[in-house]
């Protein structure tokens, strides 16, 4: 068949520009920084709710808004890729979310949490689907079922890996820079 030949062609020219599996772990981190936010900030709600005088309901929104907001940019996100190209969309989306991860630690309000939270649920909204992308175009033909296979199981852990930074009510971060009220700068919440 003519056209197998001229795909195994183009699988024995493929060359990557970078190891494929450094930009695997470059994009498996995104993903699961993301992925590891929603989990972190459940259990801080009743901090949330607590030092900014907000009810549980309205401390329940802090998740309601970044879901939203995720889930609005996740299938525009083919659109981004294509208009900035798929690295700089995710390089983008890198700066949104941690900006706005500052500003959701810095917040004194309510209000100001819920715009904060919605611009980081924006910013990390597109991270899976870009991610893929990057990583089906980092690997050649025949390495791509172990790339994302491996892919996949970052985000599928994350639970269990979440566990030594997240006890029941409060988050436990040394150093990491997550939100706890035991840090010495203040409560900050993400």
């Amino acid at each position: 068949m003519p056209g197998q030949s001229n795909n195994s062609a183009a699988a024995q020219d493929w060359k990557p520009h970078a190891s494929p599996w450094l930009i695997a772990s470059a994009v498996m981190l995104a993903t699961f920084m993301e992925v590891l936010d929603t989990p972190i900030a459940s259990v801080s709600l009743p901090h949330i709710a607590g030092s900014l005088s907000a009810s549980t309901s309205g401390a329940t929104r802090v998740l309601t808004s970044y879901l939203v907001a995720n889930m609005v940019l996740l299938p525009s996100s083919s659109w981004f890729s294509l208009r900035f190209g798929r690295k700089n969309f995710l390089l983008i989306c890198v700066v949104i979310f941690t900006v706005s991860s500052f500003l959701c630690g810095a917040a004194t309000s309510l209000g100001w949490i819920l715009i904060a939270r919605t611009i980081q649920g924006a910013g990390g909204g597109a991270w899976q689907p870009i991610s893929q992308g990057i990583l089906l175009e980092s690997f050649p033909p025949q390495r791509r079922g172990s790339a994302m296979a491996v892919f996949a199981s970052a985000s599928c852990l994350h639970p269990s890996l979440a566990q030594p930074f997240v006890d029941g009510s409060r988050i436990n971060t040394p150093g990491a820079g997550l939100s706890t009220s035991t840090c010495p700068w203040g409560s900050w919440r993400f």
